[in-house]
């Protein structure tokens, strides 16, 4: 799909522009440089109260992929950090995957690397009426999101720019093109 090859550059200090705040934040700022030594990147993290409390925290390598063993090393490194400094009172589960298919997008260089994609944006506040945005992902330039997607009164897709600091969430949507690429890629890891 549209030539590109959705396996990242390492992103070196790139930050994450979707940042965690309250216990997530405070789980992600002691996660995150224990993944970075073991050669992750941290996608995301996610406390809910399933099965009493969850850490859902989702990493990748720099090449975009994450094997059941590499969750497994994830997971026995940082369950001893998360015990030693005790972010939670009380017990907790801790699940760690890959960010998949359907993956959210958390760094700039996210929407180069999935360009050609299909993907979903949701903005802090409304522009032009509206907060939801989907449509192909075009990559990003001038610290802006390209997208391109269909606009009332346009006969043609029309390419937007939506800025980085303005979005809540971005995620891929799942579609054949993209199974297929992933399929392709987990071939090659």
């Amino acid at each position: 799909m549209a030539g590109s090859d959705p396996t990242p550059e390492p992103a070196g200090e790139e930050a994450r522009f979707i940042v965690e705040t309250g216990l997530a934040g405070q789980i992600a700022a002691l996660a995150e440089p224990l993944l970075a030594d073991l050669g992750f990147h941290l996608v995301r993290v996610i406390v809910s109260g399933r099965n009493g409390t969850t850490i859902q925290l989702m990493a990748e390598r720099p090449d975009g992929t994450m094997s059941v063993e590499d969750c497994a090393i994830v997971s026995r490194n940082l369950s001893p950090l998360l015990d030693t400094h005790d972010p939670l009172p009380g017990s907790y589960h801790l699940e760690v995957s890959s960010p998949g298919i359907d993956r959210p997008l958390v760094r700039p260089t996210d929407f180069a690397v999935w360009a050609g994609y299909e993907a979903k944006l949701e903005l802090r506040r409304q522009v032009d009426g509206r907060r939801r945005f989907r449509g192909r992902l075009v990559g990003i330039e001038d610290g802006e999101v390209r997208l391109e997607m269909e606009l009332e009164g346009h006969d043609e897709p029309q390419v937007i720019g939506l800025p980085v600091g303005m979005i809540e969430d971005a995620r891929l949507v799942l579609t054949d093109d993209l199974i297929r690429e992933t399929l392709r890629r987990n071939k090659k890891a």
